[in-house]
C-alpha cells in the first residue's frame, strides 16, 4: 500500500470533509495491499427507517439491542465501513482508508478473496432493493472521485457483486449507470449489470 502522502483532502486515511466517529472495528490491510477497490453498501436501522444514528451505534458497538426486536438478530455484531452517506448526503467516516474496515466479510472480486485487504466499504442508508436520493448519489461520487486521488481506485462494485449469493444490498435500486455518468470512469470500472 503507497497511499499518497496527506493533503488537502487527506489525513492519514481520514477524509477532510466526512463527520469523524471513530469505530473500534477496524485491522491493519495486509502489507503490499493496493486499495483498488470501492464497495457498495445499503444499510438502515432498524430496517427500513431513516434518521437515527443506529447505523452510528451499531459501528461504534453501541447499539442498544433490547431497542427493537430486530436488534436480536444482529445481536454481538462487530461491523464497520469506511463510511456511510445519508439520504442527505451528509457523510460520516467510521475508519481509516489506510486501515482495513469490516464491511464485506466473506467476499471476492476479480479472483481475489477476502474484499476487506484491498477496498473501501461504504454504506449508503437506504433498503436493499429501495432507491436512492439525488444527494447520496451526488456524495458518493464525490467521494469515489476523492478516494481515487489518493489510492489506486479502479473498480466500484455492490456488496451484491463481491458476495453474490449471500447479499443483496445496495440492490436492483442502486443506480449504476447514474454514478458512472457522474464519475466518467470507464465501464470497465463497474459490475456488469451497470
Amino acid at each position: 500500500m503507497n497511499p499518497s502522502p496527506d493533503d488537502a483532502l487527506w489525513s492519514r486515511g481520514w477524509y477532510r470533509f466526512a463527520r469523524r466517529l471513530d469505530s473500534p472495528n477496524f485491522g491493519p490491510r495486509p502489507a503490499g495491499s493496493a486499495i483498488d477497490l470501492v464497495v457498495v453498501h445499503s444499510i438502515s436501522l432498524p430496517p427500513g427507517q431513516y434518521g437515527g444514528d443506529e447505523v452510528q451505534a451499531l459501528f461504534t458497538n453501541r447499539l442498544d439491542w433490547e431497542a427493537h426486536p430486530y436488534f436480536k438478530a444482529i445481536e454481538g455484531m462487530q461491523v464497520s465501513s469506511h463510511f456511510y452517506v445519508r439520504r442527505g448526503g451528509e457523510l460520516w467516516q467510521f475508519v481509516s482508508c489506510d486501515d482495513r474496515a469490516w464491511h464485506a466479510g466473506a467476499s471476492s472480486w476479480q479472483g481475489r478473496d477476502n474484499c476487506n485487504d484491498f477496498s473501501v466499504g461504504i454504506e449508503l442508508e437506504g433498503l436493499e432493493g429501495g432507491t436512492f436520493e439525488p444527494a447520496q448519489y451526488e456524495a458518493l461520487a464525490g467521494l469515489c472521485a476523492a478516494l481515487a486521488q489518493r489510492y489506486p481506485i479502479r473498480h466500484v462494485a455492490g456488496h451484491e457483486h463481491v458476495a453474490p449469493g449471500r447479499k443483496q444490498d445496495p440492490g436492483p435500486g442502486f443506480d449504476w449507470i447514474e454514478l458512472q455518468d457522474s464519475l466518467g470512469w470507464p465501464p470497465a470500472s463497474f459490475p456488469p449489470t451497470a
